[in-house]
C-alpha cells in the first residue's frame, strides 16, 4: 500500500508537471509566432503596430485565463489548475511590459515628455497606463517571500487584478476607432469571471462538483 500510495503521488505530481509545461509553452506560443511573422515579413503594412497590438491583445488574454482558472479550479476540484493561475498571470504581465516597451521605447524613442504629452490627450492610453501601474505590484510581490511578509495583506493587493483587467478591456475599447465585437466580448467574459467570485457562487461549484 505505502509504494502503491507513492507511486500514485507520483504520477498526480508528472501530471501537475505536464500542466505546467502545457502552461509554459502556450503562453509562449505567441510570441514565437509573432517572431516567426515578423521576421518573415509576414504582418502589415506597419509590423511595429502590429506587434505593439498583438503583445496588447495576448497579455489580456493571459491575463483573462488567469482569471478563469480559479472558477475552473472549484469546479473541477483540480489543484494545478489554480497553481497555473499565477503562471498564467505573470506571462500575461510580461506581455503587457513588452506591449508597453514597444510602445514607449521604439515608437516614442523613451520621449517621456512626448508620451506623457500623448498619454494626457488620450483616454485608451490613460486606461492602459492605469493597468499596467496595476499590475506591476502585483508582478513584484508574486513570489512566496513576499507573500510571507505582507501576510494577510497579500491577498488585499493581489485583488487589484479585478481592477487591472476590465481597465485593460477598456484599452482596447477605446482604443479603436469603429465598434468590433471582440474587446466587447472580452469584457463579458470579465464581468462574467468576476461575477463567478461572489461568494454564492464558490459554494454552489462546490455542491456542483460533489
Amino acid at each position: 500500500m505505502l509504494y502503491q500510495g507513492i507511486e500514485m503521488g507520483e504520477a498526480r505530481n508528472r501530471r501537475g508537471i505536464d500542466w505546467m509545461a502545457a502552461v509554459h509553452g502556450g503562453a509562449s506560443l505567441p510570441l514565437g509566432v509573432l517572431l516567426v511573422r515578423l521576421v518573415g515579413g509576414w504582418l502589415s503594412v506597419d509590423p511595429l503596430r502590429a506587434v505593439i497590438l498583438s503583445t496588447g491583445r495576448t497579455a489580456l488574454t493571459l491575463l483573462v485565463l488567469s482569471l478563469a482558472c480559479t472558477p475552473v479550479g472549484w469546479l473541477i476540484g483540480r489543484r494545478v489548475v489554480v497553481r497555473a493561475r499565477k503562471l498564467l498571470g505573470l506571462y500575461g504581465f510580461a506581455y503587457a511590459a513588452l506591449h508597453v516597451v514597444l510602445f514607449v521605447g521604439v515608437d516614442y524613442g523613451f520621449d517621456l515628455r512626448l508620451v506623457g504629452g500623448e498619454v494626457g490627450g488620450k483616454r485608451f492610453l490613460q486606461a492602459g497606463l492605469a493597468a499596467f501601474l496595476l499590475l506591476l505590484p502585483l508582478a513584484l510581490t508574486s513570489t512566496g517571500g513576499w507573500m510571507r511578509r505582507l501576510g494577510r495583506w497579500w491577498k488585499v493587493l493581489h485583488r487589484l487584478v479585478y481592477v487591472a483587467v476590465p481597465l485593460a478591456v477598456l484599452h482596447w475599447v477605446w482604443l479603436l476607432k469603429v465598434n468590433r465585437p471582440l474587446p466587447w466580448i472580452y469584457g463579458v467574459v470579465v464581468l462574467a469571471l468576476l461575477a463567478l467570485r461572489l461568494p454564492l457562487f464558490p459554494r454552489r461549484m462546490a455542491r456542483l462538483r460533489r
